[in-house]
């Protein structure tokens, strides 16, 4: 495509913020299309087309996707004053700073970024108010964000991985309410600041991979499975000692834990990566 044309095409790009904790992408613009992705909330996206009450989103990893319009606000969201992750599972976002007087107004996934208006110094010191892209104003306990963005060395983010054991396998899952193999795999690297393509096969074709072999692989590296190379259906990420942790819907759809040696990954194993 020729440079004026992409100018072109980002100029006419509408910026939005998601406003559903976790909002399904689909291939075509109705729930009867397959979930190609999700995108979580508060996260900004860029509409790339509208029909009929649906948009068609680009999220932060350049993967497009039809969402309802009503999932999503125009205009961004966080792009300035203090900001802070959401590092629990999930964290509920209250009306006021207590738990007991009322019910979350919401429940949103790891990874969530939120806009941090107010630190009280006082006896609430555990609260935090935020300003939601809706505007509104919603407070959250402190324990459950994190201010600090450094990147995960490989022994952090295997620790990470392993909070997430048990969480359900979720075709086209991006967030902590269910992940696919490719989401999962994408989210560890995101957290040792490399961003993956979002799929599982330009995973292993991508240029941030070195290629290893099976008997070089060391805690980290990237594995990746298929009837044959150019095949590859599935991912994971070797954590040694001949395991390695996926999401999986093989057995027990969950995240958890499996050997290479086991016959059924042994045998689909094609290619294996690590991050330059």
């Amino acid at each position: 495509m020729l440079p004026g044309i992409v100018g072109l095409l980002a100029m006419a790009m509408t910026e939005a913020v998601v406003i559903r904790p976790v909002l399904n992408m689909y291939s075509v613009p109705g729930e009867d299309g397959s979930v190609v992705s999700q995108a979580i909330y508060a996260s900004n996206v860029s509409i790339l087309e509208e029909r009929e009450g649906w948009v068609r989103i680009q999220t932060g990893d350049e993967y497009s996707g039809w969402v309802p319009a009503v999932g999503v606000r125009r205009g961004k969201y966080a792009q300035s004053g203090r900001v802070a992750m959401v590092r629990s599972l999930a964290a509920h976002l209250y009306r006021e700073p207590n738990v007991t007087r009322h019910a979350p107004v919401l429940t949103v996934p790891y990874e969530t970024r939120l806009e941090v208006v107010a630190e009280p110094e006082a006896e609430d010191r555990r609260w935090l108010e935020v300003r939601l892209p809706d505007d509104r104003a919603a407070w959250v306990q402190r324990g459950d964000l994190s201010f600090d963005a450094r990147a995960l060395d490989v022994p952090e983010m295997i620790a990470l991985a392993k909070r997430f054991l048990g969480l359900p396998y979720t075709w086209g899952g991006t967030s902590s309410f269910g992940y696919d193999c490719s989401g999962y795999t994408q989210m560890l690297c995101r957290r040792m600041g490399r961003l993956l393509p979002r799929d599982a096969r330009p995973q292993a074709e991508w240029s941030g991979l070195t290629a290893v072999k099976k008997d070089e692989l060391r805690p980290g590296d990237l594995l990746y499975f298929g009837a044959e190379r150019a095949k590859i259906s599935h991912t994971g990420v070797y954590i040694g000692n001949g395991e390695f942790i996926h999401a999986t819907a093989h057995g027990e759809p969950v995240i958890q834990i499996s050997r290479l040696d086991e016959p059924h990954w042994r045998d689909l194993l094609v290619a294996c990566g690590r991050l330059k």
